[in-house]
């Protein structure tokens, strides 16, 4: 009588962990956004100030973009 309870149990377990992997191979194969170094942060004078992040760099550099 345990037999067919066990192997429910091992197949139902097996089958839960096979899920899981595979959802996580399915989350590391998505694609990822590219890094946005540039953002506009606020407006001054009728220009844009642009905020620049270099990668691995711990700053944060700003400048003003002007349309003519």
């Amino acid at each position: 009588m345990k037999g067919p309870f066990i192997f429910t149990a091992v197949f139902s377990i097996s089958l839960l962990v096979f899920l899981m992997n595979t959802s996580a191979n399915w989350l590391e194969a998505q694609p990822t956004p590219p890094d946005q170094k540039f953002a506009v942060v606020d407006n001054y004078k009728g220009c844009e100030v642009v905020q620049y992040s270099p990668t691995n760099a711990a700053r944060y550099y700003y400048f003003l973009h002007c349309e003519k």
